[in-house]
């Protein structure tokens, strides 16, 4: 696979939010204002980043049977060096984020893109998997809470909007809205892509992060 196709899998091909169907929740809770929705996925982009970079650095000294656990530091580690920088230098955006901002420990997308690419791929190929998946992550979001803050209070990057701030659907920026508007988005990408987006035997066991040891306990069956 070339630089470039590693790099513009993760916009639509291969979103992880709108293909792939990882990182939802903090995906329908911070969507509700762009300035937020973006914090977020630049936050993520940085911790993907340093995660990659990392285990495609020490993959081959990572004991397997291990590898998990070394995942988790790695992550746990770059999510606390983001939250600390985040609080330092942009307090607001730490205060809008809450509770998601240290949960990215646990962002699918993270641990998904460590398991399944950058433990198997050089450094390079891992830094370019991380920025596409990352600008995947930080476009969808950002599409999300464009469309949420925008026809649910009639405001984009906090300023108002002549005639939507009266005229407005305030159900958009509460929680049926976000699964609203996330429908909406992936009916979008399939058109798009005329359904290719999403192949069936990408739902198989081949591409999930635990299928060695789900094919161990399970002897080897499916």
């Amino acid at each position: 696979m070339n630089k470039i196709s590693i790099l513009n899998r993760g916009l639509i091909k291969e979103n992880p939010v709108l293909v792939s169907m990882l990182g939802i929740c903090p995906l329908l809770a911070v969507s509700m204002e762009v300035s937020s929705a973006i914090g977020m996925g630049i936050a993520t982009t940085f911790v993907l980043l340093g995660a990659n970079v990392s285990i495609a650095l020490l993959r081959k000294i990572i004991p397997d049977k291990v590898r998990i656990p070394c995942f988790i530091v790695f992550i746990a580690g770059f999510v606390t060096l983001t939250v600390m920088i985040i609080e330092a230098y942009a307090y607001p955006l730490y205060m809008a984020l809450g509770i998601f901002l240290p949960l990215i420990t646990v962002n699918c997308i993270i641990f998904a893109r460590a398991e399944i690419f950058a433990r198997k791929n050089p450094i390079v190929d891992s830094i370019l998997d991380a920025l596409g998946m990352g600008a995947g992550f930080t476009i969808a979001i950002a599409a999300m809470a464009s469309i949420r803050e925008i026809f649910g209070s009639g405001k984009w990057f906090g300023l108002e909007l002549p005639v939507l701030i009266d005229f407005n659907a305030p159900i958009l920026i509460m929680a049926p809205g976000g699964f609203i508007v996330f429908g909406i988005l992936i009916a979008v990408v399939n058109k798009v892509s005329k359904g290719k987006a999403i192949k069936r035997k990408e739902f198989g066991c081949t591409g999930c992060p635990s299928a060695a040891t789900c094919s161990k306990i399970s002897g080897g069956t499916k």
